[in-house]
């Protein structure tokens, strides 16, 4: 056996998930540091110096793990993202009923709609920083699997009639998108919100209606 190849072998591996581990890391603080600042003051609010600052980090190290500032929010955006569609899975799936599953995920997404994070990143900032078509394209991608898994429910389940499931998909998509526009960009969020509550829960109400 080659024991010194394999010793060798060994320390190349850890020295290479040492590197990997620190990468990680680095990349983390940058999103950690991104993301505290982007929600208080805005992507335009924010400079390099500030973000490289504020995550203990160098500039060279932001600019070889993101492209610049605009990358670097990109992945902040998608981090919310991703942290939301878990967060109204979980809601949803914590009714045992798909019907009312449906309401707790709308009720917790028009929440989340007056959350800081949510409504300067999300909601405000990232359909100008990214361009309307990305924003739309991520917001998709981490809601419309979502939509669908629970309008089929209903299907299954016979609360809502049988019907094509993705144009319905993306119609609620594009509703919900517009109704979070709405709240975040209201003077009074809150009472935005609850008028926005009743008016999407008298839509949905609609689908149970024989069609």
């Amino acid at each position: 056996m080659d024991v010194k190849g394999a010793s060798r072998r060994a320390r190349s591996g850890a020295g290479r998930r040492t590197q990997a581990e620190r990468s990680e890391a680095t990349q983390a603080a940058l999103i950690a540091a991104a993301r505290t600042l982007f929600a208080e003051r805005g992507y335009a609010g924010v400079g390099t110096e500030e973000l490289v600052r504020a995550s203990g980090v160098t500039r060279g190290a932001l600019y070889h793990h993101f492209d610049g500032k605009a990358d670097l929010f990109r992945a902040v955006f998608e981090q919310i993202e991703r942290e939301l569609a878990e967060r109204l899975a979980t809601e949803a799936l914590s009714k045992e009923d798909p019907w009312e599953g449906l309401l707790a995920g709308l009720e917790m997404f028009l929440d989340v709609c007056v959350e800081p994070e949510v409504q300067r990143i999300a909601l405000l900032d990232a359909p100008s920083v990214l361009g309307w078509d990305a924003w739309r394209e991520v917001e998709a991608r981490h809601g419309l699997g979502l939509i669908r898994l629970a309008l089929q429910n209903l299907i299954d389940e016979g609360t809502i009639p049988k019907q094509p499931v993705e144009p319905l998909a993306h119609a609620i998509l594009g509703t919900l998108i517009e109704a979070g526009l709405y709240v975040a960009r209201a003077d009074q969020m809150d009472a935005a919100r609850d008028q926005m509550g009743r008016v999407l829960r008298r839509m949905l109400e609609g689908l149970r209606s024989p069609g």
